[in-house]
């Protein structure tokens, strides 16, 4: 197992943000989150990440306790994540940006050329826009950035907090293609995303948070059947749609 979470607790002052919230994610992996707004989806990743501090319970990763671990430690321990926001150096050109993301990494060996033409080839728009400042491009785009400049620290585990946030559909569709191709490439991935059909027809399992609670753990395909999960974060049935993608591919 590469993450465990195991019973946290995370509070806002006197307001509990995460309530004995208990998760896994295996190597090779995408697992979501969903939920509503407030659900305590983000918590849990900055939580994962080191940003928000435990109350209680413990985080464990590629079998090391970081519970008490300072965030960029888990940087270069192989925790990685793309904000919600996207959180890019608005003044600094797209590969300054790219090159912030491996800054945890400076003692360690590899060439940044080589990361570099990795992330190019991933995101080609990226490579025609290096030379322009970050704050100048679209929303997609700095999407892209965000999550490139996670990729440079060489992650073992990306965590993507609403990738799809305020994109149009047609982007949509590009950024969860290439979620799924760098988790191909081999890095495991946590997803937050408030899009939970599309979430949840990427992924292999997914947790459904609920005020700060997980209500329930399935794999992913089962949670779209769901009739629950369906009322109240697809939309309605999604049986026929469901039952088309699979006809689809047999």
């Amino acid at each position: 197992m590469l993450l465990e979470v195991n019973e946290i607790e995370v509070h806002y002052g006197k307001i509990a943000a995460l309530k004995n919230i208990s998760l896994q994610v295996d190597s090779g992996e995408i697992v979501a989150l969903i939920g509503a707004n407030g659900a305590g989806k983000t918590t849990t990743l900055k939580t994962i990440s080191g940003l928000r501090p435990l109350t209680s319970g413990r985080i464990s990763f590629d079998g090391k306790d970081i519970s008490r671990m300072p965030g960029h430690r888990r940087v270069v321990v192989g925790i990685g994540q793309a904000p919600e926001g996207r959180g890019i150096f608005p003044g600094m050109t797209v590969a300054e940006n790219l090159l912030m993301g491996s800054y945890a990494r400076k003692r360690r060996n590899g060439n940044r050329d080589e990361e570099l033409a990795e992330v190019y080839e991933l995101f080609p728009r990226l490579a025609e826009r290096k030379s322009q400042a970050g704050g100048t491009m679209s929303g997609g785009e700095q999407q892209m950035l965000a999550i490139g400049r996670a990729l440079m620290a060489k992650p073992k585990v990306l965590l993507l907090d609403e990738p799809s946030m305020g994109l149009a559909p047609m982007l949509v569709n590009q950024i969860f293609s290439i979620i799924s191709e760098i988790n191909r490439r081999g890095t495991t991935v946590l997803l937050v995303e408030q899009n939970a059909a599309q979430a949840l027809q990427l992924a292999d399992r997914a947790y459904v948070l609920e005020t700060g609670r997980v209500v329930k753990s399935a794999p992913a395909h089962d949670l779209l059947t769901d009739p629950e999960v369906q009322a109240a974060y697809l939309g309605g049935d999604l049986d026929t749609e469901v039952r088309a993608d699979d006809n689809a591919g047999t």
